[in-house]
């Protein structure tokens, strides 16, 4: 089971396997906060200092599906996405 829950131009995603199911991994059942940034500094600032302490799962950088992406655990066990993508950037002229 999962939920995207929006939050201004953020996502709270969660996942919940039921017991029926059966045995599951810690790293399949789990909850995430995604972060959309408008540049790539603010990416990096955010990761690197959501990371002190913690656990890097997926170092930040450009991904295969052309977004500036990485994800973490911080120190207090709360997982974090903290995305850039360019063409999610609205112009105003």
């Amino acid at each position: 089971m999962h939920i995207a829950l929006p939050i201004g131009k953020n996502i709270l995603i969660a996942n919940d396997v039921p017991e029926i199911m059966g045995p599951t991994n810690e790293n399949e059942n789990r909850s995430k906060i995604s972060i959309s940034t408008e540049s790539k500094e603010e990416a990096d600032k955010l990761f690197n200092g959501l990371s002190v302490g913690g656990q890097i799962e997926v170092p930040i950088g450009e991904s295969p599906w052309g977004s500036y992406f990485g994800m973490l655990r911080d120190q207090f066990g709360i997982e974090w996405m903290v995305n850039f993508d360019s063409n999610d950037i609205v112009k105003h002229y």
